[in-house]
């Protein structure tokens, strides 16, 4: 049995998340969440799982929802993060299916700052829903980890009641991953805030779980944003089985591994790292700085090998008449980057056993 026999191919709503994530733990792997910026890395993303027949996660973070909609629109009120999401979201839409594999559909971090953003969201997704009877995204993310514990929970829960009618999945995060990505700067905090406790954990379950078993916990074992060389960054990914193992007892020892948990700041980690981090229950490990470097290395090549091809319209090496065009059209060398990032997403889908799950 593949994971097809469980969910369709397309993006999937409502308890079909539910489903994927449960496939992945039972079957002890989990689903890059890569973050994409325009049509055409999104594109690559799905021809990667496509190609090794796996499902996979597209996440949109506001400043790459910004980026979607063009960096020439002003974005004082959220408007173009807005706006360039529910692009995103569409565009993925529209082509998902016809990769064959099922895609998650994710928002990601949305601190406090940017509930904007995520209220723009959610509208969205309400208004969709109104007419196709599920929502526009997957699942969102609340990132309030800087915010005291009650507050972060309280707030958490507000969204969850009105995300959970809908058919929307919550990502929540409790304790800090440092570094700094996409204008969040956590790279000062203290560092016992890098590390999340199964009290905390287990607070997060019980509010939530009153509302729908849909969500899952980004929790903090020494996640650092970014890319570091292994061994700079001191993880501690056995942590998530005593998360697993706190919860499952207080929840009278139903299930081993009641949690859904999601790694952060992935960039960097070995490999034994992530398969400590699968082992105890993480069904999702968000990949963007390395995809980033990946999707400019084809771009960059490109350009050092065809320089002499580059520099003017018109001549090169093979004549002073020759045309240039095939070489300067977008269409080439933004396809050189598709292919690199591809190849590193698979790479990822590779570390974390999430290869052939599609196959029939």
């Amino acid at each position: 049995m593949g994971v097809l026999d469980i969910v369709p191919a397309g993006v999937l709503t409502g308890d079909n998340v539910r489903k994927l994530f449960d496939y992945a733990k039972e079957n002890k792997f989990a689903i890059p969440a890569i973050n994409v910026t325009s049509s055409s890395t999104a594109n690559a993303v799905l021809e990667a799982a496509r190609d090794i027949k796996a499902p996979i996660i597209l996440q949109v973070s506001q400043g790459g929802s910004a980026y979607f909609a063009g960096k020439g629109l002003s974005n004082d009120n959220q408007q173009a993060s807005i706006l360039g999401a529910i692009a995103a979201a569409h565009h993925i839409r529209t082509v998902a299916k016809a990769y064959g594999v099922p895609v998650v559909l994710h928002s990601d971090h949305c601190a406090h700052k940017l509930l904007q953003w995520f209220d723009g969201m959610l509208a969205a997704d309400e208004a969709y829903f109104k007419e196709h009877q599920e929502p526009l995204f997957s699942s969102h993310m609340l990132d309030l980890s800087e915010e005291p514990k009650e507050e972060n929970i309280a707030t958490c829960v507000k969204y969850f009641k009105r995300m959970a009618p809908i058919g929307i999945w919550l990502e929540m995060e409790i304790g800090i991953t440092g570094g700094e990505e996409d204008g969040v700067d956590n790279t000062g905090v203290d560092n016992a805030s890098l590390y999340t406790q199964p009290e905390d954990i287990y607070d997060v379950h019980a509010a939530l779980s009153a509302i729908s078993p849909n969500f899952s916990i980004a929790a903090a074992f020494g996640n650092v944003h970014g890319v570091y060389k292994p061994g700079n960054v001191k993880l501690q990914p056995e942590l998530l089985g005593k998360h697993q193992a706190y919860s499952s007892q207080k929840l009278g020892g139903k299930s081993e591994k009641p949690l859904y948990l999601v790694f952060h700041g992935g960039s960097g980690s070995t490999k034994e790292e992530i398969k400590t981090a699968v082992d105890h229950g993480v069904v999702k490990m968000n990949v963007d700085t390395d995809t980033q470097f990946a999707y400019l290395a084809g771009i960059r090549d490109f350009v050092f090998k065809k320089k002499d091809y580059l520099l003017t319209q018109v001549g090169n090496p093979e004549g002073a008449d020759k045309p240039n065009k095939k070489f300067y059209d977008p269409r080439v060398w933004v396809r050189e980057g598709e292919k690199t990032l591809s190849a590193r997403v698979k790479e990822a889908c590779s570390d974390l056993g999430n290869v052939s799950e599609c196959q029939i």
